[in-house]
Parts: structure tokens; C-alpha cells; sequence
């Protein structure tokens, strides 16, 4: 099972740092990254296998929506199933 976590915000050190402690805290793993910098605007598409985690899927929710407020941004995660079905035409 995987989700898809999408960051957007602006561009700060830290926020591939507080990410992945987030990720090892609940036992996910990254299977594919891709970050970019557009302007000042930091913008990360993380898919991540969550088949191990450790914490029920709202509390991963939850961390990664506080983890955005910390740091000022946007980060939405969602069930790849999920994010497939909003993304065909």
C-alpha cells in the first residue's frame, strides 16, 4: 500500500529534514521523490510505502498537516488510490 505526499511552500533549510523524520518515525519508506525549486517556491512529491507503518494512517495525516503548519506550507497526504482516481481523466 503506498500514499502520496505533496509539499508546497516556500523554500527553507529543513524541510527534507523534518520530512524524513517524520517518514522513519512511522515506519514508511520512500519508494519516489522528486523536489524542485520554482522561483522562492519549494515544491516535493514523495510516494511513500506505508504497508509497514507503525501509527494508524489519520495520525500520519495529522504529523505531515502539523509538520505544514510548523514550517508555513502546504503538505497533503493522500492514498494512492486516491490520488490516482482525482488525477484520470
Amino acid at each position: 500500500m503506498k500514499a502520496v505526499i505533496t509539499f508546497i511552500g516556500n523554500d527553507k533549510m529543513g524541510i527534507v529534514y523534518k520530512a524524513t523524520e517524520l517518514v522513519v518515525k512511522y515506519h514508511l519508506n520512500i519508494v519516489d521523490i522528486n523536489q524542485t525549486i520554482m522561483d522562492e517556491y519549494f515544491t516535493m512529491l514523495m510516494i511513500v510505502d506505508i504497508s509497514e507503518k507503525n501509527v494508524s494512517f489519520d495520525e500520519i495525516v495529522d504529523g505531515f498537516t502539523n509538520l505544514g503548519k510548523e514550517l508555513g506550507m502546504y503538505i497533503k497526504v493522500q492514498h494512492e488510490d486516491i490520488f490516482k482516481s482525482m488525477h484520470q481523466l
